[in-house]
């Protein structure tokens, strides 16, 4: 049975080409020098931030990632906003001070990206543990990449929300590379989610660019956090299109690899095939989504490229707590 209806399956295939369009925005500004900095781009593996995204609300909480732009939008960043943000403009979600790696928006429970590798973990466990002791019927998500599973942070959170039962549910996205690193280099075991045996709380791997998959498997997970059941470690197999920053050379990887998942596991094109498929759209109403998006983005363009600079006089501003 399916469990995504119409409405939520256009919000996810709208979400997941909003994802697409202000990441390719982002290279191209930065490939015209109008993007300060380098980034890393979410491109290829937009099916999980939306899949798991669509499932929260403004009180659920989720911790982010260096590659955190998609979750960001998936969990109600605007455009306008957030492009403003990457280019330093005082029009960003942080008044252009986090830059591409630090976006943060508490309003939408969003407790920040995170330039760390596996910084983002105890954060979410952390506000795991604040919704336990609130008795909040919520959850709290970690992103987090394959190289973070091999971290300390990894570890320690786990097995804290293991032992206090936490609603916390981390979400592995497995995209074959640490920085140029394949992950069967540097990994232990073949699939990340069969480490939470040691910590004897439930895993699953899933195909990360199957939107059914992920929005499955967490439903699951979530139900299993709100009945008090404790956190799950949900691993999602995916592929990242570009390299691991937007400088990256990419020797480590064969183009054709790269090619072949443009080809074959385009996660856009998979669920628009499944939504036609499941009579929960008609091509007409997937193109004139792609078209909305696409003017949305243009507009968000325009509107971070003719914003302002910081004001140096400001620049202490937020630095000081003044309670």
């Amino acid at each position: 049975m399916c469990m995504i209806d119409k409405e939520r399956g256009l919000w996810i295939y709208n979400k997941m080409n909003e994802i697409r369009d202000f990441e390719e925005t982002a290279w191209t500004l930065f490939t015209e020098n109008k993007l300060r900095g380098s980034v890393h781009l979410y491109t290829g593996e937009e099916a999980v931030a939306a899949s798991v995204c669509a499932q929260l609300s403004d009180e659920d909480y989720i911790a982010s990632t260096h590659r955190g732009h998609g979750h960001c939008i998936a969990k109600g960043a605007e455009l306008d906003k957030a492009l403003a943000e990457l280019m330093g403009k005082a029009t960003g979600y942080c008044k252009g001070r986090s830059g591409s790696m630090h976006i943060a928006d508490f309003s939408k429970g969003n407790l920040g990206a995170n330039a760390i590798v596996g910084g983002g973990i105890p954060i979410a466990t952390g506000g795991g543990l604040a919704i336990k002791l609130q008795k909040r019927a919520n959850v709290s998500v970690a992103f987090f990449g394959d190289g973070a599973s091999n971290q300390g942070t990894f570890h320690e959170s786990i097995n804290m929300a293991a032992v206090w039962k936490l609603p916390v549910i981390y979400v592995c996205e497995n995209n074959q590379f640490g920085m140029t690193v394949p992950v069967w280099q540097s990994t232990s075991v073949e699939n990340i989610s069969d480490r939470a045996a040691g910590y004897g709380i439930a895993g699953e791997t899933v195909d990360g660019n199957d939107v059914a998959a992920v929005y499955e498997a967490f439903a699951r997970a979530k139900a299993r956090a709100l009945a008090g059941e404790g956190p799950t470690l949900l691993e999602c197999k995916t592929y990242r299109w570009r390299g691991h920053w937007t400088g990256d050379p990419e020797v480590y990887r064969a183009r054709k690899d790269v090619e072949r998942w443009k080809e074959t596991k385009d996660p856009i094109k998979l669920f628009g095939a499944y939504l036609i498929k499941n009579k929960l759209a008609t091509r007409k109403e997937l193109d004139e989504i792609q078209a909305a998006v696409a003017d949305k983005m243009a507009k968000a363009t325009d509107f971070a490229v003719n914003s302002p600079e910081p004001d140096p006089a400001h620049v202490l501003d937020d630095v000081f707590y003044e309670g």
